[in-house]
């Protein structure tokens, strides 16, 4: 059955000097729009205890470069903000940080009667029209909006938000529990296991002697008393730094958009247990390889692939003993009888031999199934 659903493209650009200048300059005023409407809302709040409702236009006035950029680019900011703001008053979310040169450059601006477009080989953008650019898919669909992103490696990239539609994948009547580990990836219901790629353990070594290179041109850049913007050859080292780092990214993303993909093609409903991610890696001891498996970027993946295709995804509370329980008769061990170092178990009830990772995946499934079981009952019975 066909769905209308929201998808980003991400295209690689190659600008000219002139368009450099130009998303130089989009980035800048971004940036500054943030800090300076952020830091008015501050003092404002502090003064009189509400909100200040400011505007990137009221900014016009007093700054004219700001009129030299997309002025849709500025209203996102805008947008951006508000919700940011409201997050933290109203759902205790984190405040807004002020931006920083250099991080996360980008900018976000909206299709208005075609002043976003494509063609073949190019990308075409409000107030500096055609960029050439390397598409890797097809891309249908009406755009909604577009977001410029310079990474620290020195190569531009747009986000094309897509409005789409996609047919759901053909039922298999194959169900799958998930569990996930560090030594091994996932390990399934079924038996089968996905080691862990350990993108980030594999080129530590080469990260580690780039980035002391780093390190000793910065002193140098200190000693001879220069800015490290002025510094050539520290520049230089920084983006191979960023290179590596940027590799790490692009291998993990492609193995994780992978590896979801084939679980929802293959199975209708995928059972997985729903971690503290955000608790676990504050372990000292742990937090590198929890933050190299990317735990919550796979389950996140697997969760919009689901509602795409027409799958079911269940998250199993972080507290269920999926370990501590047999698969066969449902007896419960207490943490004393199963410390983390066991990997494999005798049931002492029925006698069954377990593979810890294995039975915690089928227990997963088990309920899993009992959980989409009441939903769909319950959703029956709303209906």
């Amino acid at each position: 059955m066909p769905k209308q659903i929201l998808k980003a493209h991400k295209v690689r650009l190659y600008p000219n000097e002139e368009q450099q200048i130009f998303f130089a300059k989009s980035f800048g005023c971004t940036r500054f729009i943030w800090n300076r409407m952020l830091s008015d809302k501050v003092e404002y709040y502090n003064e009189h205890k509400t909100e200040l409702k400011n505007t990137p236009a009221q900014y016009k006035k007093e700054f004219d470069w700001l009129k030299e950029v997309d002025s849709l680019a500025l209203a996102n900011v805008q947008q951006n903000l508000r919700a940011a703001y409201n997050k933290f008053f109203k759902q205790g979310a984190g405040f807004p940080k002020f931006k920083k040169k250099g991080i996360k450059d980008s900018y976000t601006t909206n299709n208005q009667k075609g002043t976003v477009a494509i063609t073949d080989s190019t990308v075409k953008l409000p107030k500096i029209g055609h960029i050439n650019a390397k598409f890797p898919s097809k891309v249908n669909g009406l755009i909604k909006s577009a977001t410029i992103s310079r990474t620290p490696s020195g190569k531009y990239y747009v986000s094309l938000l897509v409005e789409t539609i996609v047919n759901e994948l053909p039922k298999t009547h194959s169900n799958i529990g998930i569990d996930l580990g560090l030594t091994d990836f996932i390990v399934l219901s079924d038996g089968s296991k996905v080691a862990n790629p350990t993108f980030l353990s594999k080129l530590q070594h080469k990260l580690a002697r780039e980035q002391k290179i780093l390190a000793k041109r910065r002193a140098v850049a200190k000693a001879n008393q220069r800015k490290l913007s002025d510094s050539r050859n520290y520049q230089k080292q920084k983006v191979k730094v960023a290179k590596v780092y940027e590799k790490i990214t692009n291998t993990r993303k492609d193995f994780l958009h992978k590896l979801s993909f084939t679980l929802i093609k293959n199975h209708d409903v995928i059972a997985i247990e729903d971690l503290n991610v955000k608790g676990m890696v504050k372990n000292k001891k742990l937090a590198k390889a929890i933050s190299d498996s990317s735990w919550s970027t796979f389950t996140t993946m697997l969760n919009y692939k689901a509602e795409w295709y027409g799958k079911t995804l269940v998250k199993i509370d972080r507290w269920y003993p999926s370990s501590k329980t047999c698969s066969g008769c449902g007896h419960l061990l207490t943490k004393a009888e199963l410390p983390l170092q066991v990997r494999s178990w005798n049931c002492p009830s029925c006698q069954q031999k377990h593979d810890r990772d294995i039975n915690a995946s089928i227990n997963i499934l088990n309920e899993g199934l009992k959980l989409a079981t009441i939903k769909t009952v319950g959703t029956t019975g709303l209906a």
